[in-house]
C-alpha cells in the first residue's frame, strides 16, 4: 500500500515541483530525477508482486470517509474546470456542457445516496496492475525525458514560423506553458496509477476523468483553432463513456440485482448480474481507447506535439480503456454482448489497417496503427478466456513500448529532417542511420517474427480457433484477424523500404540528435528487444498468474492453449541474430558503393537524374503505393462508423433487454 501512495502522490508533487522550477536546467534535473524515482518504485512493486495473487487494501473507516468528500469535491472541481474552458466552444459543440452537467449529476445521485454500498477494499493489486504500472512509470517516464528537449525545439520552431506579434497564446509565455505542459504529464501518469490500482468504482472514475481532462487540455496546447476544435472532439467523445461509466455506477446504487461500488466483486458477480453495469462501461472502455465510433479524436490529437501523441498512444489514456475491458472480460464471457464487444474490435481493427495504407503522414499512420491494435485487443477481450486475456496482456506489452518508440523517433526525425512525411524519409538510413536503426527496430517490433505483437496475434489465432462461441466456433473472428493484419505487412514494409531506399535529396547538416532525446529513444530501442527477449519471464510474472487466479474462482475457463517451447526456441535464435548483426557491422563496417542504373538516357548526378533524347533533364524519383484509388478512406471510415455504432447500440439494447 506504500508503494502505490508513492506512485500516486509522488507524480503528483513532481508535477508540481516541477511547474514551480525557477529556471529550465532545474526543471529538467527535477523530471529526471522524477522520472527515475517512479521507475525504481514500480520495480520495487513488481519485485515484491510478481508470481502472486491479488491483494486487497482497506482503510480506516475514517479515512476513506474523508478520501470520499475529497474525491466528490475533486469531481466537482473537473466539471467547473471543464465548463470553464467550454466558454470557448462554438456551434455545434453545445452538446460538450450538456454532458458535463448530466455526467456530474448523476455522480452526485450515486455519491450522495443514503444507502450506498460499502467499499470494503478501496485499492488492490495483482499482477496485471504492476505490469500497467510499470509500463506508465518506464514507458511514460521515458516520454517525459524526451520531452525536455523535444519541447524546447517546439517552441523554438513555432517562434521562428511567426511574427513576434502574432505568436498562439502557447508561444506568447513559453516557460509558463512549458511548465503547465509538464505539470499534465506528471499528473497524467498520476491518473494512471490511480486507474489501475483503485477498486473502489467512484475513485476510479475520477482518475479516468482526470486522464479526459489532461488528454483534452494536452491535445489543444499550441491553442491553434484547429488544436482547441480537436481538443474538444476528444473530450466530447470521452464524456460520451464517462456519461456511461457514470451511469453504470448509478445502476450499481440504486439499479435491481448487484449493488456494488468495487471492481473485484464487479466482476465476481458474474454475467447475470453485472453485465447491464459492465456493457455501459464498456462503452466507456470504447471511447477511451478510440474504437470506431469513437477513433476520430485520437486522430485529431496529432496536432499536439510528439511527446503527447507518444503518451496518449502508448502508455496512458487509450490504455485505460483497453485495461477496464480485460479486467470485466470475465463479464463477457460466453456472452452475446462479448461477441458483439468482439465484433465492434474486430471491425475497427480490419478498417483502420486498411485505411492505414493510404497515409503518408508518419503520425497518421501511427494513429491508425494504435486503433487497429486496439481493436485486436478489444477482440480479445470481449471472448473472456484466459487464452485470450494472455494474448490481450501481452499485447498491451508489446505495443506500449514499441508505439513509444515509433512516436518518439519520427518526432525527432521531424525536427531533424524537417518533414514527417514517409516519402521525405527516403534513404534516412544513409542520411541518419542512429534514427533510422530505432525506426526500424520499432516497426519490426510491430509486425514481424521475433517480435511480440506477432506472438500476440499468433496466440489470438489459437484462441479464437478453438473457443465455442455462438456463431461459428470463433472463425469469423480468426477471418477478421487474417485480413486485418495483412495491410499492417504492407505499410510496415512499405515505410521500411522508403528508410533503406537510395536517397535522392541533398544530405542536411549532421545535427546530432539532443542528449535527453537520445536516452529516451535507446532506453526504447533495448526495452523493445528486452521484452521480446523476456516474454516467457513476463508471461510467468505478470500474465499467467492473474489469469490462474480468475480461473481458480471459476470466473473464466481455464485455457490448455500453450505456446510450443520449439516456436519459443526458434523465436529467441532469431532475436540473438538481430542482436548481432548490429555487432558484426560495428565490428567490420559494410563498404557502400552507389553503382547508377540505366535510365533510359545519359545519366546526370549519379543515378538521381539523366537526359533523355531532347537533352531535357529528368529527375529519377520513386514513391510508394498508397491504393487510394483501391481503398476508399472516406467509404471505409463511413463503413466502420456505421457498423460499429450499430454494433455497440445493439450490445447496450440486449445487455438492458
Amino acid at each position: 500500500m506504500y508503494l502505490i501512495s508513492f506512485l500516486l502522490l509522488f507524480s503528483l508533487l513532481a508535477g508540481l515541483a516541477i511547474a514551480a522550477a525557477p529556471s529550465v536546467g532545474v526543471q529538467a534535473r527535477r523530471i529526471r530525477f522524477s522520472v527515475g524515482a517512479l521507475a525504481l518504485a514500480s520495480v520495487v512493486l513488481a519485485l515484491l508482486h510478481a508470481h502472486s495473487g491479488p491483494e486487497f487494501y482497506a482503510l480506516s473507516e475514517g479515512l476513506a470517509h474523508v478520501l470520499d468528500w475529497l474525491f466528490m469535491l475533486g469531481g466537482l472541481g473537473l466539471a467547473v474546470l471543464l465548463l470553464y474552458f467550454c466558454r470557448r466552444i462554438k456551434g455545434y459543440e453545445w452538446y460538450i456542457p450538456a454532458l458535463i452537467v448530466v455526467q456530474t449529476g448523476l455522480m452526485l445521485y450515486a455519491e450522495l445516496s443514503s444507502e450506498h454500498p460499502r467499499v470494503e477494499h478501496a485499492f488492490y493489486v495483482d499482477s496485471f496492475s504492476v505490469l500497467m504500472a510499470l509500463i506508465i512509470a518506464i514507458v511514460g517516464g521515458l516520454i517525459c525525458v524526451h520531452a525536455i528537449r523535444y519541447m524546447h525545439d517546439y517552441h523554438a520552431h513555432a517562434a521562428g514560423q511567426h511574427e513576434a506579434g502574432d505568436l498562439d497564446r502557447s508561444q506568447q509565455r513559453p516557460e509558463r506553458s512549458r511548465s503547465l505542459f509538464f505539470f499534465m504529464l506528471f499528473l497524467f501518469l498520476a491518473a494512471m496509477f490511480g486507474i489501475v490500482f483503485a477498486n473502489n468504482l467512484l475513485w476510479l472514475f475520477f482518475f479516468w476523468e482526470v486522464t479526459t481532462l489532461c488528454s483534452f487540455w494536452l491535445i489543444s496546447y499550441s491553442r491553434t483553432d484547429e488544436a482547441i476544435r480537436n481538443g474538444f472532439r476528444a473530450l466530447g467523445f470521452n464524456l460520451i463513456g464517462g456519461v456511461s461509466f457514470a451511469a453504470a455506477i448509478v445502476w450499481l446504487t440504486h439499479g435491481p440485482g448487484l449493488r456494488t461500488w468495487e471492481l473485484d466483486q464487479l466482476v465476481a458477480g458474474g454475467s447475470a448480474l453485472a453485465l447491464i453495469p459492465a456493457v455501459l462501461i464498456a462503452v466507456a472502455g470504447l471511447s477511451k481507447s478510440a474504437q470506431m465510433p469513437f477513433s476520430s479524436w485520437l486522430l485529431g490529437a496529432m496536432v499536439a506535439p510528439t511527446p503527447v501523441s507518444a503518451l496518449l498512444h502508448s502508455s496512458t489514456m487509450v490504455k485505460a480503456g483497453v485495461f477496464i475491458l480485460i479486467k470485466l472480460s470475465p463479464v463477457f464471457h460466453d456472452t452475446f454482448a462479448g461477441l458483439l464487444l468482439s465484433l465492434i474490435g474486430g471491425l475497427t481493427f480490419l478498417v483502420t489497417s486498411l485505411v492505414a495504407v493510404n497515409q503518408r503522414n508518419a503520425k497518421l499512420v501511427l494513429a491508425y496503427s494504435t486503433i487497429a491494435n486496439l481493436g485486436l485487443i478489444v477482440m480479445c477481450a470481449g471472448v473472456g478466456t484466459a487464452a485470450t486475456m494472455w494474448a490481450a496482456i501481452l499485447l498491451i506489452l508489446f505495443h506500449a513500448v514499441a508505439k513509444a518508440l515509433l512516436f518518439l523517433a519520427v518526432g525527432t526525425t521531424e525536427h531533424l529532417i524537417g518533414s514527417r512525411d514517409i516519402e521525405d524519409m527516403e534513404g534516412l538510413v544513409y542520411r541518419r542511420p542512429a534514427i533510422a536503426a530505432m525506426l526500424l527496430v520499432g516497426m519490426l517490433g510491430m509486425f514481424l517474427a521475433p517480435f511480440g505483437m506477432l506472438l500476440g496475434k499468433y496466440t489470438c489465432f489459437q484462441a479464437f480457433l478453438s473457443m465455442d462461441v455462438m456463431w461459428g466456433d470463433g472463425v469469423l473472428l480468426a477471418v477478421i484477424l487474417a485480413f486485418g493484419s495483412a495491410p499492417t505487412l504492407f505499410f510496415w514494409s512499405k515505410w521500411m523500404g522508403k528508410l533503406v531506399a537510395m536517397p535522392r535529396h541533398a544530405q542536411p547538416s549532421e545535427v546530432p540528435i539532443p542528449r535527453d532525446e537520445a536516452i529516451a529513444l535507446v532506453a526504447l530501442t533495448l526495452l523493445t528487444y528486452v521484452a521480446c527477449a523476456l516474454f516467457p519471464l513476463a508471461d510467468t510474472a505478470f500474465v499467467i498468474p492473474y489469469t490462474d487466479f480468475l480461473a481458480s474462482l471459476g470466473l473464466i475457463p481455464a485455457s490448455n492453449l500453450a505456446m510450443p517451447w520449439e516456436t519459443i526456441t526458434l523465436m529467441s535464435l532469431m532475436l540473438a541474430g538481430l542482436f548481432l548483426m548490429p555487432l558484426a557491422f560495428w565490428l567490420r563496417p559494410p563498404h557502400f558503393t552507389e553503382v547508377s542504373g540505366y535510365l533510359s538516357g545519359a545519366n546526370v548526378d549519379g543515378s538521381a537524374s539523366y537526359r533523355g533524347a531532347m537533352g531535357v533533364e529528368r529527375v529519377v524519383e520513386s514513391r510508394g503505393y498508397y491504393l487510394s484509388g483501391f481503398i476508399r478512406e472516406g467509404t471505409m471510415v463511413r463503413v466502420g462508423l456505421f457498423g460499429c455504432g450499430s454494433l455497440m447500440l445493439v450490445m447496450l439494447m440486449g445487455a438492458v433487454l
